[in-house]
């Protein structure tokens, strides 16, 4: 991995790199030197650094974003950062929060197919933040994931901070190309792992938004933390996958960024989506639309496409892996549909289709 800060105050190289040539003279450099991916920094780590904020960061980083995905688009670039108040609610209980940030950064990989072996850590926050009894728990739960998922800890730095930031970088090897999610074809089935729309109910419970039993409110907050990555099954996806993505801005966006890329089409099924049996439950009760619930994110699922041929295979691995598949579509070839297949007729796809980044 390279490392590219694009802040003017940055601990490492005091803001040499501020210009185009600069920063593509700089990933040119790593490239020919044997790095496979580029991690993009828009906010200083350095003791000190003033905090610029969510707005800032994107107008530093869309610029060369845009840059380096035009000069040289083969290129893997990450850019992993959690903040209080954004990505988690608040830090009261730390040993889920990291567990979750970790958990999101290694889903990036499996999904292709990539055996994660290495992350790095870069935390800020203040004294409450990284008081004794924090630190333990994060170092407790950090151990714990490390033996769960037999992963490294590698590096990264602390800094103070008044506004908590979390910053993970995962890097893992693959001996065969990885699953990308540009190779979808025509008539592939279409896949998912596990259940999704937890993880939403989840955050819906913790902003009290939704009141439910002490064992369902349990469950879909266990749901939201500690999202069910589907590690065992992603070790054999390149053997039928054609193309593949994790499901963290939500299904049908997600879904979209593997058919746009081919501009291919999909056929759905409401009712083959595979939600849980509470979720479901609640639905029944409360009468409310399943689509709303699975068009969210932070599921970290895995979405893939498949040849027709690969159905005994998949269901011969779901099985060996303990891992629940579904499938819920098939790629059509033709313009995107904007509608899904249910037992009433076509419906309309929800005007969510998840999260849409800036750029």
């Amino acid at each position: 991995m390279g490392v590219i800060n694009l802040t003017p105050d940055s601990f490492s190289d005091g803001g040499e790199l501020n210009s185009s040539k600069k920063v593509l003279d700089q990933v040119n450099h790593f490239l020919s030197n044997g790095v496979d991916v580029i991690d993009l920094g828009a906010q200083s780590t350095r003791p000190g650094a003033e905090e610029v904020g969510s707005s800032t960061e994107i107008k530093r980083l869309i610029p060369y974003l845009k840059l380096i995905k035009s000069e040289l688009p083969d290129v893997l670039i990450s850019i992993d950062t959690y903040n209080e108040g954004v990505h988690f609610l608040n830090f009261n209980n730390p040993n889920l929060v990291i567990k979750k940030v970790l958990r999101a950064s290694i889903s990036d990989l499996i999904c292709k197919g990539i055996n994660p072996k290495y992350y790095f850590i870069s935390f800020s926050g203040n004294n409450n933040h990284l008081s004794k009894k924090n630190i333990c728990k994060i170092c407790l739960a950090l151990k714990q994931e490390q033996k769960k998922y037999n992963i490294i800890l590698s590096g990264g730095d602390t800094t103070r901070s008044n506004k908590l930031s979390i910053t993970i970088s995962s890097i893992g090897y693959s001996k065969r190309h990885p699953v990308l999610r540009s190779g979808a074809k025509n008539n592939d089935d279409i896949y998912i792992t596990n259940n999704i729309g937890d993880a939403f109910m989840g955050l819906n419970v913790l902003k009290k938004k939704i009141k439910l039993s002490k064992k369902s409110t349990d469950y879909f907050i266990k749901q939201f933390y500690l999202p069910n990555i589907p590690i065992k099954f992603s070790k054999k996806i390149h053997l039928f996958a054609n193309s593949a993505i994790d499901i963290s801005d939500g299904f049908f966006q997600d879904l979209q960024h593997i058919l746009s890329t081919s501009n291919l089409s999909s056929k759905l099924f409401k009712n083959k989506i595979p939600i849980s049996s509470y979720l479901n439950s609640y639905l029944i009760r409360t009468k409310k639309n399943k689509l709303n619930f699975i068009s969210n994110g932070d599921d970290y699922q895995i979405l893939f496409t498949a040849s027709k041929k690969q159905r005994n295979l998949i269901k011969k691995i779901s099985k060996n892996t303990s891992t629940k598949v579904s499938k819920v579509g098939i790629v059509k070839n033709k313009s995107i549909s904007k509608t899904i297949k249910s037992i009433n007729g076509e419906i309309n796809f929800p005007k969510k289709l998840g999260y849409i980044h800036n750029f």
